[in-house]
C-alpha cells in the first residue's frame, strides 16, 4: 500500500539527481507525484515515466521557482489535478563554486533567487493550501555548504549563504505554520548525484575525507526525506537532518 498512498507530493527540481530519487521514492510509496522542472524537461519526463511504469501516478509541471507567477500557477495546477497538496519538497537549486571576487551581481541574484527565494515562494504558496486543508508537510533541501565553509568540496559565497538561509527559513516557517504544517530540513553532504560525471578517482578522493569512507547516494537522502514526511515523524518540526557520512564533524 505504501506510507503515502493517495497523498499528493510536489518535488521541485525532480528531473535529476537527488530530486529524481526523492520523486521516485514517493511514487514507490503510493504517492501521486508532481515533478517540477525548469530546464530539464527530458529528465522530468523520465522521472514521471519511471514512476508510472512501476504502477504509480505522476505528472511533470514546468515552473521557475524564483518567479512568483510560475510558482502560484504550479501550485494551482497541482490542486486542480489532484484536489490537495500534502507534501512539498523544496529541492530545486543551482550550484556555483566561483570565488568571492568573481561573483557577479547577476550570479548572486540567480543563486539566491533559485535556492532561497524559490524555497520561500514555493513554501508560501503551498502553505496556503495546506493551512486551508488542515494538514501538510514541507521538507527543504539545504546543503553541507550551509553549515560549513568547506564541507569537503569547493562551494561559494552565494551558494553557502543561500543554503544557510534555507536552514533558518525552515526554523522560522516551522514556528509560524505549527501546529497545522510541519517544516523540516535535510542537509545532504557529498552525494553521488551525477554518476555520469564522476570518475572512480573523484569518488575515492571525496570518500577519503568522509568518516564513513564513502560518498552518499541520492536514494539515502530520499529515505531521510520520506521519514520526515511520514507519520513516524509527526512530532518532529523545525529540525535539520544531516545526511553526510559525518563530514561536517570535521
Amino acid at each position: 500500500m505504501g506510507r503515502f498512498k493517495d497523498q499528493v507530493v510536489l518535488v521541485t527540481g525532480g528531473g535529476r539527481g537527488i530530486g529524481r530519487a526523492i520523486a521516485i521514492a514517493f511514487g514507490q510509496e503510493g504517492a501521486k507525484v508532481v515533478v517540477n522542472y525548469r530546464m530539464s524537461e527530458v529528465g522530468a519526463i523520465r522521472t514521471v515515466t519511471e514512476i508510472q511504469k512501476a504502477g504509480g501516478e505522476a505528472i511533470a509541471v514546468r515552473a521557475d521557482v524564483s518567479n512568483r507567477r510560475d510558482v502560484e500557477g504550479m501550485v494551482q495546477e497541482v490542486v486542480r489535478k489532484f484536489g490537495r497538496l500534502d507534501v512539498l519538497v523544496n529541492n530545486a537549486a543551482v550550484f556555483t563554486s566561483k570565488p568571492l571576487l568573481e561573483v557577479s551581481e547577476e550570479l548572486w541574484d540567480f543563486v539566491l533567487g533559485t535556492n532561497l527565494k524559490g524555497t520561500f515562494l514555493c513554501s508560501q504558496a503551498a502553505a496556503r493550501v495546506m493551512l486551508a486543508q488542515g494538514s501538510g508537510v514541507i521538507i527543504n533541501i539545504a546543503s553541507g555548504g550551509g553549515l560549513h565553509p568547506y564541507p569537503g568540496y569547493d562551494t561559494s559565497v552565494p551558494y553557502a549563504a543561500s543554503k544557510a538561509g534555507v536552514i533558518m527559513l525552515t526554523k522560522r516557517m516551522s514556528y509560524e505554520l505549527a501546529p497545522t504544517v510541519r517544516v523540516n530540513c535535510v542537509v545532504p553532504g557529498i552525494i553521488d548525484s551525477k554518476p555520469e560525471e564522476w570518475t572512480e578517482e573523484i569518488r575515492q578522493r571525496f570518500a577519503a575525507a568522509i568518516p564513513l569512507r564513502r560518498v552518499g547516494l541520492p536514494e539515502e537522502v530520499a529515505e531521510g526525506v520520506l521519514f520526515l514526511a511520514s507519520k513516524d515523524a509527526e512530532y518532529i518540526t523545525g529540525q535539520t537532518l544531516v545526511i553526510d557520512g559525518g563530514i561536517v564533524m570535521r
